[in-house]
């Protein structure tokens, strides 16, 4: 178990340049000095086959962020276990669920901890409310405290960081609308944004939605990134 007592944002570390990787959705893959690092390779991103668990061979550690699936595919998790030998970290309830799978993982709490070169501030947060559905564990991120990973959550805590570098931004769900996206990311007043939680729309559809958000940011000097096809990514630094 790993946990912390929580920090307040601080400036942020005098860091190398990371890469952010998008494989369709919420599955991200964070790259500095030779380590990666998977968030939430879930179902919508291997569905139509062009993610497939030997893209991440030779990652280091996956973070599963909460039980949904499009966040957790525990099949293709395996897989890319046995091709990897990666650490999973998870909470409590998920890392209950992959017991049953024959998966292990280590749990994770509120607080600071370091996974290879990274530094990530972990974030009890409550998921956004869905229709008859109960709420599960969940946890977002702050990364090297340049980078703030919400998750699917728009949780009034998440204020405290606001001005971040990069915002991870969850775009499309059932449980939200381009309002209140769009008044998220204007609460928090990243510089720039990158978009998730979009798996499941055509791409003209995607490409629609691209267009108002960047129209939207660019009133506001926030660069809004469009991360539509498996594989693009953003480098960000800080000096």
């Amino acid at each position: 178990m790993i946990s912390s007592k929580k920090s307040a944002f601080t400036p942020p570390l005098n860091t190398q340049s990371m890469k952010i990787t998008k494989y369709i959705h919420s599955c991200l893959l964070f790259e500095k000095d030779g380590f990666k690092l998977l968030f939430d390779p879930g179902k919508f991103s291997f569905a139509e086959g062009l993610v497939k668990p030997d893209t991440f061979v030779d990652i280091n550690a996956v973070i599963i962020t909460h039980n949904h699936p499009d966040h957790l595919d525990t099949d293709n998790l395996r897989k890319i276990i046995e091709l990897s030998q990666a650490t999973i970290y998870t909470n409590a309830e998920v890392s209950q669920e992959l017991e049953e799978a024959g998966l292990e993982s280590i749990i994770v709490e509120e607080g600071e901890m370091t996974l290879g070169h990274f530094l990530l501030q972990v974030i009890n947060v409550k998921h956004e409310p869905l229709l008859d559905s109960p709420a599960p564990d969940m946890q977002a991120y702050v990364i090297d405290r340049i980078v703030l990973h919400p998750v699917d959550s728009f949780d009034e805590k998440l204020n405290e960081y606001q001005g971040i570098p990069l915002l991870i931004l969850p775009i499309m769900a059932p449980f939200t609308t381009e309002l209140a996206v769009a008044g998220f990311a204007d609460r928090i007043k990243p510089k720039e944004v990158m978009p998730v939680h979009d798996g499941y729309a055509k791409p003209f559809f995607l490409k629609q939605r691209y267009e108002n958000y960047t129209e939207h940011f660019e009133k506001n000097n926030i660069k809004f990134y469009s991360a539509g096809e498996p594989g693009d990514a953003v480098v960000i630094s800080q000096e």
